[in-house]
């Protein structure tokens, strides 16, 4: 047992009989696969997101955030255990955090919160898979829901990877159950502290949603993404293989000759339409329950999500689309009506959620606490945010740029003040060298090999690799 370990038992053994209503509690809320799509963050024109960006307006909104990972299970598997991936060797959909050496003996958040005597509790998706492993009370809400006899737009392709109308009834959704099984919750008297983790799936695919979410989005009206047609043309060619040899998704190509695109992005709007509309049920709930003042909220997404740019679609980049998240803090005692454009992770929440509720610090944590931005959105930060898809391959987000180092040398840099969609590489203009440098510092000297597994990220990772060592 680590000295935090010894410490947290000295604590939780001293709290455990003044635990009170004093002790904050803790609402973490996942949505999957959101993108900056959302109207706090300005990603769509057309996104409706009037719960996420209530929530915004409840406390701090990070605006520059982004993911440890593109990819669901190392992306979740980082923020719960504080660790990066490069540190634990968990880069893609396999292997499982339980099965990572470097994580052995390294105690999740649900489980620190336990510890410390709280009720720990959940439903939906949090972790990538297992969440009743991690949480006192689990309560399963579908996985991804029903699905049709027959895929509604991709005849082709991975059983998830479809988008339209369905089902009817919105209560079959498994959004819905997770929050009505929230809302049941917090209209129960709990007699210590809770951690209560809501995982929502939309807008991950299938993005299926009941016909009124698609009726706020009507597919003659939709905006397409801005697309560059020669926007590649000063990438190398392994940073293009690396995210689009071996993946699931469909290609841009076909999306766009089946003429499924303006259909796509519906479906994603609605998606996440419904999904905050789920968000706002809960809200509601804590907003009327006895605990409204003395709940820390958290909502996060685990990654981005490309609808065409750069020419693809899903996630697996390094660029922005890829790893920008929405990550929002509200709690009791800080100001409201935040917005903070310093970078942050989604490493950062651990060790914020573990300062503001007054536990003490993990010195092995990577991550920072967020709580001195919460309390100076515009104060002095030294952080950047460090994305990566596997060994060699690292995105460095700071306030105004973008670095990429890629596994075979090349690099990438953009200036997000002046080009918001990554149309233009800086990385050979010799007037930029000193920011390279600069961002360059920040790539890790150190990194875990990547853990054998076999999921689509390994198969993408090894193909790149196997041309470059042609």
């Amino acid at each position: 047992m680590n000295r935090f370990f010894i410490l947290l038992f000295c604590v939780s053994v001293a709290f455990a009989s003044s635990l009170d209503a004093e002790q904050p509690n803790v609402l973490l809320i996942s949505v999957d696969d959101l993108n900056d799509w959302v109207g706090c963050l300005g990603g769509h024109p057309q996104s409706m997101t009037p719960n996420v960006d209530r929530l915004a307006n409840m406390g701090t909104l990070f605006a520059n955030a982004h993911c440890q990972s593109p990819v669901c299970n190392p992306s979740r598997a980082s923020m719960m255990t504080g660790r990066y991936p490069h540190s634990s060797g968990i880069y893609f959909l396999s292997p499982d955090l339980k099965q990572a050496p470097a994580l052995e003996g390294v105690r999740t958040m649900p489980e620190v919160f336990a510890l410390a005597g709280y009720k720990t509790m959940a439903t939906g998706k949090l972790f990538h898979t297992g969440d009743k492993r991690f949480f006192q009370e689990y309560q399963p809400s579908g996985g991804f829901g029903p699905r049709p006899e027959k895929k509604i737009s991709q005849p082709h392709g991975h059983p998830l990877w479809d988008w339209g109308v369905y089902p009817e009834d919105e209560d079959l959704m498994p959004d819905m159950k997770a929050a009505k099984w929230a809302v049941n919750q917090l209209e129960k008297k709990h007699d210590q502290p809770f951690f209560m983790g809501v995982g929502f799936y939309r807008p991950h695919v299938p993005m299926y949603a009941p016909q009124k979410w698609f009726d706020m989005h009507p597919r003659t009206e939709v905006k397409l993404p801005r697309v560059k047609e020669d926007d590649r043309n000063d990438l190398s060619q392994y940073a293009i293989d690396l995210t689009n040899l071996e993946h699931v998704s469909p290609t841009h190509q076909w999306v766009t000759e089946a003429g499924q695109w303006e259909h796509a992005v519906q479906s994603y709007l609605a998606c996440v339409s419904f999904a905050d509309h789920c968000l706002g049920i809960v809200l509601d709930a804590l907003e009327s329950s006895e605990y409204s003042d003395n709940t820390i909220v958290v909502l996060f997404s685990d990654h981005g999500f490309h609808l065409g740019e750069k020419q693809r679609w899903a996630k697996r980049s390094l660029w922005e689309d890829g790893t920008r998240v929405p990550i929002v803090i509200s709690a009791p005692g800080f100001k409201t009506q935040q917005r903070t454009g310093q970078p942050a992770e989604l490493l950062d929440i651990f060790p914020t959620l573990l300062e503001l509720a007054g536990l003490p610090a993990d010195a092995d944590q990577e991550g920072q606490s967020l709580v001195p931005l919460m309390k100076n959105p515009n104060g002095e930060w030294s952080h950047p945010a460090i994305t990566s898809f596997g060994l060699g391959n690292f995105a460095i987000r700071s306030s105004q740029y973008r670095f990429i180092q890629y596994h075979d040398g090349s690099q990438e840099l953009y200036d997000l003040t002046s080009d918001p969609h990554e149309w233009t590489n800086l990385a050979s203009n010799p007037e930029y060298q000193q920011i390279i440098a600069q961002h360059a510092a920040y790539l890790p000297e150190d990194q875990h090999p990547v853990l054998p597994g076999n999921s689509t990220g390994h198969q993408a990772y090894a193909a790149a690799n196997a041309k470059i060592a042609q």
